[in-house]
């Protein structure tokens, strides 16, 4: 739902300034940071309207945007299937929030796809990924795993597995190969058509990094839906793809990263998922002892 105080129609007039009259709105869901509205135009084809409405990611929209801006720019002479960019509002002067035009890509989101088939695909638009070399300024990627979260949840079996893991943390992380990351790589962000993976989203997270940092955000997020068997699956996947070594230092990480921040209600609140995701925290953290 647009959030409230947010003219769309002044943001619908900018485009249609930019491109030709719009001629169909879709708010597309599933978006935690901004609103999504599919846009069907009269001669500029099918877009995607970006507008950050939703805090804390408003407050930074003018930075967020512009870093997905410029990376879609840089992805256009790759075969990473991301859409183009089309135009930019980054302080929001004709739309009021920070905002940003795409192309639309073709697909859909399939959460469900963790057949071993889809995990092969999976991990090789990964690979692809790190292995693009940047042509525009991309920032070093920061840990969502903050020492404010390092608070075992209230829902924990084993409260001193999560103290293990906050004490794993407090330690440098080990070195690695920099390189493009997408840093939200996950189902939700990636496009199916038929057995074909058609595109890759949301890339506003985008940095600098350890590519086992994207690697174990996928894990994890395959974990809370669908096990930690088939994370381990999609990690294997990758390894075989491109010889890579993993790092448990930044499993670990990531499934912190997933902990809420103080006075702030977890998104995590089936039963079964957090046991799932405590027991994907468990293997990390016996690979990181052995």
């Amino acid at each position: 739902m647009v959030s409230e105080g947010v003219d769309v129609a002044a943001a619908l007039h900018w485009v249609e300034v930019l491109t030709s009259p719009v001629v169909r709105v879709e708010e597309l869901r599933g978006g935690w940071t901004s609103t999504m509205l599919a846009l069907a135009t009269r001669s500029h084809g099918e877009l995607v309207l970006r507008l950050m409405t939703r805090e804390p990611w408003r407050t930074h929209g003018p930075s967020l945007t512009t870093r997905e801006h410029e990376v879609q720019h840089a992805l256009a002479a790759t075969a990473v299937p991301a859409p183009r960019p089309v135009a930019l509002d980054a302080e929001g002067e004709a739309c009021g929030v920070s905002a940003h035009l795409m192309t639309r890509v073709p697909g859909a989101v399939d959460v469900d796809r963790v057949d071993p088939a889809s995990l092969a695909r999976l991990a090789d638009v990964l690979a692809g990924i790190h292995g693009v070399q940047p042509t525009v300024d991309v920032r070093t990627f920061q840990s969502w795993a903050w020492q404010a979260k390092f608070v075992a949840p209230e829902w924990a079996a084993d409260t001193g597995l999560w103290e293990s893991a906050f004490d794993l943390l407090r330690t440098d992380p080990p070195g690695y190969e920099p390189r493009l990351i997408h840093r939200d790589f996950q189902h939700r962000n990636v496009l199916w058509s038929g057995d074909a993976v058609t595109g890759v989203v949301d890339w506003v997270e985008t940095s600098i990094g350890p590519a086992w940092l994207d690697v174990a955000h996928c894990c994890t997020n395959i974990a809370i839906g669908h096990g930690s068997d088939r994370a381990d699956a999609f990690a294997t996947a990758y390894v075989e793809r491109t010889g890579a070594r993993p790092q448990s230092y930044f499993d670990v990480m990531d499934v912190v990263g997933f902990l809420p921040p103080p006075g702030r209600a977890s998104f995590i609140t089936a039963h079964d998922e957090r046991e799932r995701l405590e027991g994907h925290l468990l293997r990390a953290m016996r690979r990181v002892a052995s």
